[in-house]
């Protein structure tokens, strides 16, 4: 029998991004589970910082996903670039963006929550987001922290992540965080034991919500 196997796709082409995703899946490779791969993106923008980097993804994507033979895709950027689009080209093998689930997974951690976002235009796409989903009620809102997705990866970038998430807490009333962007994946467990709160990982999520899937057939 064919190993089934999931895809998980950073919409950038940094390297280092792609890599961090990869550290931070790899407690998701299980005996008997199927097999993770993570690729990046070579035709997008180094980092996806606006709403244009997103759109310019969405058709790379979309052939990107219609090629492969994979059982399920994440698109592992906290924008979802093309999330509509890529499950048309997947033909109903599931397709989980990372946002929707780590938004969806902390709903059920508190009654609160807020993201920690790269940049204020970061903050105005996810604001839309939230609204499209219906959650503003369970919005607390986002922190920017003015970094590129590469700059969240390396260990500088972890004290404005805490400050973020603390500010999240102490000033908007967050009860869990999610960290919104893929980059940040190795932050993780710091930043709740600094704050105090829950904090989500989305791209974990995501793909622990493909794994699901793929082993169900649903």
């Amino acid at each position: 029998m064919t190993r089934r196997r999931i895809l998980v796709i950073n919409p950038n082409s940094s390297a280092s991004v792609t890599a961090a995703i990869d550290d931070a899946v790899a407690p998701l490779r299980i005996a008997g589970g199927p097999e993770i791969t993570v690729e990046g993106l070579a035709e997008g923008p180094p980092s996806i910082t606006s709403q244009r980097d997103a759109d310019s993804v969405v058709m790379p994507l979309v052939g990107r996903v219609a090629r492969d033979d994979a059982d399920a895709f994440v698109l592992a950027c906290f924008s979802d670039p093309g999330l509509h689009a890529v499950r048309e080209a997947a033909g109903g093998r599931p397709v989980m963006g990372i946002a929707e689930w780590g938004i969806l997974r902390a709903l059920t951690l508190g009654e609160r929550f807020g993201v920690i976002a790269l940049s204020p235009s970061s903050i105005r796409r996810q604001q839309r987001m939230v609204r499209q989903m219906g959650l503003e009620a369970r919005y607390a809102g986002s922190w920017s922290v003015g970094a590129s997705a590469a700059e969240t990866v390396g260990a500088d970038i972890r004290g404005r992540l805490i400050e973020a998430g603390r500010a999240l807490v102490s000033q908007r009333g967050a009860d869990v965080v999610v960290m919104g962007c893929a980059g940040m994946a190795s932050h993780r467990a710091p930043i709740a034991e600094a704050i105090g709160v829950p904090v989500v990982e989305p791209t974990q999520q995501a793909v622990a919500a493909a794994i699901g899937a793929v082993l169900l057939g649903a």
